[in-house]
């Protein structure tokens, strides 16, 4: 487990990024490399400006000290920013973008790098006492600017930001760009991989898209944990489906999970998985759902007719799951105890990438119900206490974002669902685990859609002896609608 450690995150308002150094013509002043802004490798700059021309202002703004010039280029011309950015990379200075609204500030940011030239492409107006003058072809990377680390920047649209980009070329930045049409970069393996191996540079994330991102610390540290789902990524339910087998240590009446030692379920759980492979576009992971705490039928020393496993009897099936690449979910019945305490047990093995949390309500019972006798309930109260909790741990531990399952066969098991919050760093599923004849289940999976909150996943359960009949996988991927991200085998 990583360290805690402290990073500032430094939010541009009206901000951008990166660095440069510069090269002149023969009838210019002497080639003066251009400084850095120093930063410490914790340091994280947001720039989320509403247009192109003031994210590429401010990322001079935000990682040079100086330069000897820049390159202008008007900002509605995209070919004069192309070329713009190719004579910035050789000259290895900043590009600036000017229209009416910017002309003094560009003027003030030549005269704050102390730039001695500016070369224009396109036609361009600012009111500067700096010499414009053409950028010399001759320049030497040795007239690069040096800096004791390198910069990591994350660019949410490369073409977008075609100038910050060649700006952070021009400087020697190490640029990753985001997938098309992917926001968060917990959900971009390239950039997870970018971070995770410039862990020691200070980064800086570029574009509107990084609006939304809650906590950019957070998202940051994770990511240079390094640890990746199978397919890539850190995102529970972003680009991934999973099958699962469920169940208990050596208790093979409750699941299959538990028919088996842990080596075994491995393997069983991947033969598994591969009977979906080519009836989905998205790739199909092995998981385990381990229950860790069993409902009883006996109150038990404590009363609370819940038996919990000790972390020592889970971690041979967690450690196994871990090494195979494979995440687990780590599954809740209270019985008359309530899920955040019992969550609470078991924080030690969630404080590990790829250990998530699955809360079952069938099994959360009133002061005077007994399993099997009633079927419980919990308030979203309590469900949110938990899910509170829980993207606390993985915010304050830097881990990778999780998913919190609910299971679900009865719209009032989960009661006030509507009221259920949502957090950044979980993925929420809801499980319809119901058993029975496959009309009944069709009817209880559209039911507990209608009315659901934005942004909830499903899963499914499929029951090898109390379905009537169970779905074949090419009939699960077919027939439920739509196509669940999680499917538990029972």
């Amino acid at each position: 487990m990583r360290s805690r450690s402290t990073r500032s995150v430094v939010l541009l308002t009206t901000a951008g990024l990166l660095l440069g150094a510069a090269g002149c013509t023969g009838t210019a002043p002497p080639v003066t490399r251009a400084t850095l802004t120093k930063a410490s490798a914790d340091t994280i700059t947001v720039v989320t400006q509403r247009d192109a021309a003031e994210r590429a202002l401010r990322a001079s703004r935000a990682l040079f000290a100086s330069a000897p010039g820049a390159v202008l280029a008007p900002a509605d011309d995209a070919p004069a920013i192309r070329k713009a950015a190719s004579a910035a990379r050789t000259a290895h200075v900043p590009v600036l973008l000017v229209d009416d609204e910017r002309r003094r500030a560009v003027a003030a940011e030549l005269r704050r790098l102390d730039a001695s030239w500016y070369q224009t492409v396109g036609t361009v107006h600012i009111d500067t006492s700096v010499e414009k003058r053409a950028a010399s072809e001759e320049t030497d990377d040795a007239d690069a600017p040096r800096a004791s680390r390198s910069v990591t920047v994350v660019m949410a649209e490369a073409t977008e930001d075609a100038a910050v980009s060649a700006t952070a070329k021009a400087a020697g930045a190490t640029v990753v760009t985001m997938p098309e049409g992917v926001t968060d970069p917990a959900a971009a393996p390239e950039v997870v991989r970018a971070l995770h191996e410039h862990e020691e540079s200070p980064t800086v994330l570029v574009g509107r898209a990084f609006v939304k991102l809650g906590d950019p610390r957070w998202t940051v540290r994770a990511a240079e944990g390094g640890w990746q789902l199978p397919h890539g990524g850190q995102r529970p339910f972003d680009g991934h489906r999973y099958v699962a087998m469920y169940g208990a240590p050596g208790a093979p009446a409750l699941g299959v999970l538990g028919e088996q030692d842990p080596a075994a379920s491995v393997t069983r759980v991947r033969d598994l998985a591969t009977t979906y492979d080519g009836l989905t576009d998205e790739p199909v992971t092995p998981a385990f759902e381990l229950i860790a705490t069993v409902a009883a039928g006996d109150a038990g020393a404590d009363g609370d007719y819940s038996t919990e496993l000790p972390v020592s009897t889970l971690e041979p099936y967690v450690d196994a799951a871990h090494d195979a690449g494979m995440p687990v979910i780590i599954d809740l019945q209270p019985g008359r105890s309530d899920f955040l305490s019992q969550a609470k047990r078991y924080e030690s093995l969630l404080e590990r990438p790829g250990v998530w949390l699955a809360l079952d309500p069938e099994w959360r019972l009133g002061p005077d119900q007994v399993p099997l006798r009633q079927i419980g309930t919990v308030s979203a109260a309590e469900v949110n206490e938990v899910s509170a909790w829980l993207a606390d741990l993985v915010r304050s531990e830097d881990l990778p974002p999780k998913a919190l399952v609910l299971h679900q066969f009865r719209l009032s098991m989960i009661q006030d669902r509507s009221s259920l919050q949502a957090h950044p760093e979980l993925d929420m599923l809801v499980h319809v685990d119901g058993q029975g004849s496959q009309p009944d289940k069709q009817a209880t999976w559209k039911a507990l859609h209608v009315g659901a909150p934005a942004g909830i996943h499903w899963g499914w359960k499929n029951f090898y002896d109390e379905d009537t009949p169970m779905l074949s996988p090419s009939e699960t991927m077919s027939q439920v609608t739509p196509t669940p991200s999680l499917v538990t085998y029972q």
